[in-house]
């Protein structure tokens, strides 16, 4: 552990010294064709690429950061080699090498871009969620961006060095030119994941998003039969949401179950967690926070305490160090990271997204690691666009801080007062007194709901009891 730590030291010390950002940043421009980092990128990965003077200087720099953090953490050049053989590996890593070079070595960092974008792309649904962050309707809005108008966007994501695109809503295959985009995104070496609430995938769905260029998809169980439909508000929505699962599985999918725990279906977890590991078939499961966003803050009164979110949290992490259980499972709450280091027989994990795969990839890695990528990540890994192209800091904080039509991401992203507050975790209300702060730094969604600021505290967190106690007591 001590090594490892002592590596991701000497990799921070060299690559964020005054010089070697000056070095990264003039790599990161571009050039006629491509940046000449990708460029680079695409050389160490042993393809054949034409390239002039300064393109050959940047390939001398780029190979010399490589080389060195590779022998810093004791992993092979031909797995390097062999990963930046991917276009969404190389896109990523480039973007995190950029941000570097523009902000420096930061706890947490801080990416040049927006690592995902998670697109609300329509606010047409065909279910009335109680839970609803999006205030999702039958029909769809007016202003939304047109096809063309999406496929510019894409051209832009790709433009900043955007890497996963999620598609949300609403319900995005309501969209009719779902696939169409999709298939667009893919075939420009995006990510692509879907978040649907599984209603409309039959079979013939399935194999048309996995034929899509779909990476991932993501369907929403919030329980057994009463409690989903009741909290769904449509009769019968449980039997075709677990019939599209079982469709996503059998056409290879990468299929995830999500879950927003609430008093619901709290006492539940455990069953349904069985249901989907050896029922459903589903690889993943995820636990959603609630957030009181929109139509979600009806049901405010639901929401589980500090001390019942502490014991889903090691429940859930139990189960991923588990080996007789097959599912990865995920969380959305940042205290994820914590309960991880906290845990005494388990690795630590470097983020509240993990799986067991990264569990073994890992172990040993410590605080260093952990506090680079650093828990909540919005505002600073990713944020939300909106079926009109507006831009939020996460699609759980229903801020407007730009409009894709009228300015481009990466100028918000670089810009937006309220971006920055959400990323100086000292300042932080409460959870900036927090020693874990720089691993988790609570999901700053929850502290807008509750406290209507991007930079208060989150409630739910028993480092936090006075404040959730103040929610209580409105």
């Amino acid at each position: 552990m001590a090594e490892v730590d002592m590596a991701a030291s000497m990799v921070k010390n060299w690559i964020g010294n005054p010089f070697s950002r000056l070095m990264l940043r003039w790599v990161s421009k571009k050039g006629e064709n491509d940046s000449r980092l990708n460029n680079a990128l695409k050389r160490y990965a042993g393809y054949d690429v034409e390239y002039g003077f300064s393109d050959r200087v940047a390939y001398r720099i780029v190979k010399t950061a490589l080389n060195k953090g590779a022998k810093s953490f004791g992993v092979p050049k031909s797995e390097i080699k062999e990963s930046l053989k991917e276009p969404i590996v190389r896109r990523g890593l480039a973007n995190i090498l950029e941000g570097i070079g523009k902000y420096g070595v930061m706890k947490p960092q801080l990416c040049a871009a927006p690592f995902l974008v998670v697109w609300d792309f329509t606010k047409q649904c065909n279910l009335r969620c109680k839970h609803c962050y999006e205030n999702a309707e039958l029909k769809p809005a007016e202003d939304e961006l047109t096809t063309e108008e999406a496929k510019a966007v894409i051209d832009q994501f790709a433009d900043i060095g955007v890497v996963a695109i999620a598609f949300s809503g609403g319900e995005p295959l309501i969209r009719k030119d779902f696939f169409e985009i999709a298939k667009y995104a893919s075939d420009n070496d995006f990510y692509v994941s879907v978040a649907s609430n599984g209603t409309l995938i039959t079979k013939e769905v399935a194999e048309k998003l996995r034929g899509s260029g779909i990476n991932y998809i993501e369907v929403s169980l919030d329980g057994f039969e009463k409690e989903h439909d009741k909290f769904r508000r449509v009769p019968g929505a449980w039997k075709r949401t677990c019939q599209g699962i079982k469709n996503c599985v059998k056409a290879g999918l990468d299929t995830c179950v999500a879950t927003t725990v609430t008093h619901h279906n709290y006492k539940k977890i455990p069953k349904l967690i069985d249901f989907v590991e050896n029922k459903l078939k589903a690889n993943r499961m995820i636990f959603f926070n609630y957030v009181p966003a929109r139509r979600g803050k009806d049901i405010a009164k639901d929401d589980l305490t500090p001390q019942e979110r502490e014991e889903l949290l090691k429940l859930m992490y139990g189960k991923l160090l588990d080996k007789g259980c097959r599912l990865d499972v995920f969380s959305t709450a940042p205290q994820y990271s914590r309960i991880a280091k906290e845990f005494a027989s388990g690795p630590e994990v470097a983020t509240h997204f993990t799986n067991k795969q990264a569990t073994e990839m890992l172990q040993g890695r410590t605080k260093t690691l952990t506090e680079f990528i650093g828990g909540c990540g919005a505002g600073r890994l990713y944020c939300g666009l909106e079926p009109n192209g507006d831009i939020q800091p996460c699609v759980f904080i229903p801020i407007k801080i730009g409009n894709i039509r009228e300015q481009s991401l990466k100028e918000v992203w670089e810009n937006s007062d309220v971006l920055w507050r959400m990323r100086d975790r000292d300042k932080i209300k409460g959870c900036g007194e927090c020693e874990y702060k720089y691993i988790c730094g609570g999901c700053r969604a929850r502290a807008y709901g509750y406290f209507g600021d991007v930079a208060g505290p989150d409630p739910g967190c028993i480092n936090n009891l006075k404040y959730w106690e103040e929610v209580k007591g409105k």
